[in-house]
């Protein structure tokens, strides 16, 4: 008799907070370089980034802060993979599949452990902001819309690092991918606005995911009117999310057969 997808995702699920627990470096590692981006840009390069005072304080970690968050997510899901990775290289993944349990479950556990995981090591990045000087005047339910959008992200990207958890031949490849994620948001408006990019660059940056969702956070904490700029951070965090979890059961699905 199969167990239920709920009672052996919830089984999964605590396994692998648990070795996460075991070994806390790995959210404090996640959250360190997203950590140093936000003290090396608001203390090193902030006084000459002009960034038109779209923080709504004028303050640039204010502005600097929703591209930070995504920063932090794509820093996170590399080890969602890199522990798929290590489920399937070691054979414990072929063991869980001959278990009566639902087996997408495998995949599941995997899935939310990196929510828990990756939304502590968001706090971890809000509290130092904090101490910098960040501050909002945004209520509980604009902060439940930031929280909304900020796991609709993470559950994205997380089902795109299923992909080269189930396929990688290395470390280094189950790794490398989140670099070009990471990267993103270097090409947006999550550092500097988009207006003084040179033309070519600037049609990228508008139309690239991590720009509206970046201008939507950050219009949520400055209490200014999101317009349709959510719905467009919305689609694409749900876009996302559905092509990933095609994408990835697929190759589960291939992996398994």
């Amino acid at each position: 008799m199969t167990t239920l997808v709920p009672t052996a995702t919830a089984v999964l699920t605590k396994r692998s907070l648990r070795h996460i627990l075991r070994s806390p470096d790995t959210i404090i590692t996640t959250a360190i370089t997203p950590i140093a981006m936000l003290l090396l840009f608001v203390y090193v390069f902030g006084s000459a980034i002009q960034f038109g005072g779209r923080s709504g304080g004028g303050r640039y970690v204010d502005y600097l802060l929703p591209g930070i968050l995504l920063i932090t997510v794509a820093s996170g899901i590399a080890y969602t993979a890199f522990r798929l990775f290590t489920d399937v290289s070691g054979g414990i993944f072929e063991r869980f599949q001959s278990m009566p349990i639902a087996r997408s479950s495998v995949l599941w556990g995997h899935v939310l452990t990196s929510v828990v995981a990756n939304l502590v090591s968001l706090v971890l990045v809000v509290l130092v902001a904090l101490a910098m000087g960040f501050r909002t005047g945004a209520g509980a339910r604009a902060w439940l819309e930031v929280l909304g959008i900020l796991v609709l992200f993470t559950l994205a990207l997380t089902w795109l690092a299923v992909i080269p958890g189930l396929t990688a031949k290395s470390v280094d490849g189950v790794s490398g991918f989140s670099y070009p994620l990471i990267f993103l948001p270097f090409i947006s408006s999550a550092f500097v606005p988009t207006e003084g990019m040179p033309a070519p660059v600037r049609w990228f940056a508008e139309h690239q995911p991590v720009t509206s969702i970046v201008n939507t956070i950050r219009d949520l904490f400055a209490q200014r009117p999101v317009g349709t700029e959510i719905w467009v951070a919305l689609a694409w965090c749900v876009g996302l999310l559905l092509v990933a979890y095609v994408l990835a059961m697929r190759t589960f699905r291939s992996k398994i057969a």
